[in-house]
C-alpha cells in the first residue's frame, strides 16, 4: 500500500505542478503586466493599455468566479456597443467550464497528495515518500521539456491542439476585430505557456535536488556504526 502511495503521488505531481502555473498566472495582473512589456503588439484598432487592463481583468475574473455569463454579456464599449459578440460569449462559457474543471481535479489532487505525504510520514515511510516525488518530478521535467521544444519549433501547431483537446471545432476561432483577439492575440498565450512551462521546469528541478540531497543524507546515516559497536 506505501508503495502505491508513493506511486500515486508520483503520477499526480506533474499535474500538480503544471496546474500550480496555471493558477498564478491567471490573475488580472498577468495579463496587465504582458501589455506593459517590450514588444507585446498594440490593438490594431487603438485600444490604450488601460482600456486593455481593465477589460482582461472583467475576462480573467469571470473565469474563476461563480458568476453568470451576464457578467461579460453586459459590458459596454464608450459608444454603447456590445464588449464580446455572442459566439465570444459562448467561448468563454466553454472555457469556463474547462477551467473549473481543471481546478477542482487540481483541488482534489492536492488533497490526495497531501493525504499520501502525510501517511507515508505517519508510517515513518519518508524514503518511499521521497522515491515518490523525486519519480515525480522526473516526470514533469521530462514532459515540459518536450513541451516547451514543441513550444519554441511550432507554437501555433500547439496552440491548436490544446484547443481542439478541450473546444468543438470552430466555436475557438475569431476574427481580428473581435475583442478577445484585441486582449489576447497570439502572443499573449505563447507567453503564458512559456511562463506556467518554466514554472513547472524550475519547481520540479527544486524538488528533484531536494529530494536527492535528503536521500544521500540518509545513506551516510545509515552507514554510520551503532554507538558501542
Amino acid at each position: 500500500m506505501n508503495k502505491s502511495l508513493a506511486v500515486i503521488l508520483g503520477i499526480m505531481l506533474p499535474f500538480i505542478l503544471l496546474m500550480t502555473g496555471v493558477r498564478l498566472i491567471m490573475t488580472p495582473a498577468f495579463p496587465a503586466l504582458e501589455y506593459q512589456r517590450p514588444g507585446f503588439p498594440a490593438d490594431p484598432l487603438g485600444m490604450s493599455i488601460s482600456e486593455r487592463k481593465g477589460w482582461s481583468a472583467y475576462a480573467v475574473q469571470y473565469l474563476t468566479n461563480d458568476a453568470e455569463i451576464n457578467y461579460l454579456a453586459d459590458l459596454k464599449y464608450p459608444d454603447g456597443s456590445s464588449l464580446y459578440n455572442t459566439a465570444e460569449l459562448e467561448h468563454m462559457v466553454d472555457v469556463k467550464r474547462v477551467v473549473h474543471t481543471s481546478l477542482t481535479v487540481w483541488y482534489v489532487c492536492l488533497g490526495i497528495g497531501f493525504a499520501c505525504t502525510l501517511w507515508l510520514l505517519v508510517q515513518r515511510q519518508g524514503h518511499l515518500l521521497l522515491r515518490g516525488i523525486n519519480a515525480g518530478a522526473w516526470l514533469s521535467v521530462i514532459l515540459i521539456f518536450a513541451m516547451i521544444v514543441y513550444l519554441l519549433v511550432n507554437f501555433n501547431s500547439l496552440f491548436d491542439t490544446f484547443h481542439k483537446l478541450f473546444f468543438a471545432d470552430g466555436t475557438w476561432v475569431f476574427n481580428y476585430s473581435d475583442t478577445l483577439i484585441r486582449l489576447f492575440p497570439l502572443e499573449f498565450w505563447r507567453d503564458a505557456f512559456f511562463l506556467v512551462g518554466a514554472f513547472t521546469l524550475l519547481s520540479a528541478w527544486l524538488l528533484i535536488v531536494i529530494t536527492r540531497r535528503k536521500r544521500k543524507t540518509r545513506t551516510v546515516y545509515q552507514t554510520v556504526p551503532p554507538a558501542g559497536y
